[in-house]
């Protein structure tokens, strides 16, 4: 049996669940009859689930998803939603994240827009990328802080470096010059480096009126649109539809 010593040193190694998984190998007779290779790839397979899962629990919390248990899993196919399995088992491999293209949710009030968002993050960081989740109306207050207490570029540059951002409820209410500018010089620091899911309430084809200004939209439109995945939701409120059932 390992000594005392050695069992100090695993935890100060911060090897905690590789000693306490060696404790419970030694109470179970069939595992003692596996040989060294045998049991040391057990120890380590539980060492290291038990680091990533902490890391996917940490990423979670920081990712502040508005849907936090959303999952590709559950998503609702019925016909009316006009959603594709085939679509999602494709982003679901996050290769769209390697190649640093945009998801683009697009549907009416109620049909489970964000639900989607928060799924497809949710597996990005199942998959070991870092995530943010923001309403955008609550964004452009927070940058809005920013350029008040001179924390703009820090802002910045911590949305530029994350791997998948969120930007739920674009559209919602009309921009000012301020807006629109943060918007672009977030969408021009993250593009072809990072990906950015947005959904809206807006059709595509009505962006461009509603950033407003001629030369800006274009390139908001052109950066965020020009690699997207789109997925335009359809059928009745799913809120009206829970609220029905019950």
């Amino acid at each position: 049996m390992l000594n005392e010593p050695t069992m100090e040193k695993l935890r100060a190694m911060r090897l905690g669940t590789l000693a306490d998984m060696w404790l419970e190998q030694q109470k179970d007779a069939d595992v003692q009859s596996l040989g060294f290779d045998e049991r040391m790839a057990l120890l380590v397979d539980a060492e290291w689930l038990d680091r990533e899962n902490k890391k996917l629990t940490r990423n979670l919390k920081q990712a502040k998803l508005r849907l936090s248990q959303a999952t590709v899993e559950d998503l609702d196919y019925s016909g009316r939603r006009k959603l594709e399995k085939s679509v999602i088992r494709q982003l679901a491999t996050c290769q769209w994240i390697d190649a640093h293209q945009n998801v683009v949710v697009t549907g009416a009030t109620g049909v489970g827009k964000t639900y989607v968002a928060c799924a497809l993050a949710q597996q990005a960081l199942r998959r070991g990328y870092k995530a943010l989740y923001r309403r955008v109306p609550r964004l452009f207050d927070e940058l809005a802080l920013a350029h008040a207490d001179g924390t703009y570029p820090r802002l910045l540059a911590k949305l530029a470096k994350i791997d998948v951002l969120v930007l739920d409820d674009w559209g919602l209410v009309p921009l000012g010059q301020s807006e629109r500018r943060d918007l672009l010089e977030i969408i021009e620091d993250r593009y072809g480096a990072r990906s950015t899911i947005l959904t809206s309430q807006l059709p595509i084809e009505a962006w461009h009126d509603h950033v407003g200004e001629a030369t800006i939209a274009d390139a908001i439109c052109d950066r965020l649109l020009h690699n997207a995945h789109r997925i335009a939701l359809e059928g009745e409120s799913r809120r009206k539809a829970t609220k029905t059932r019950s």
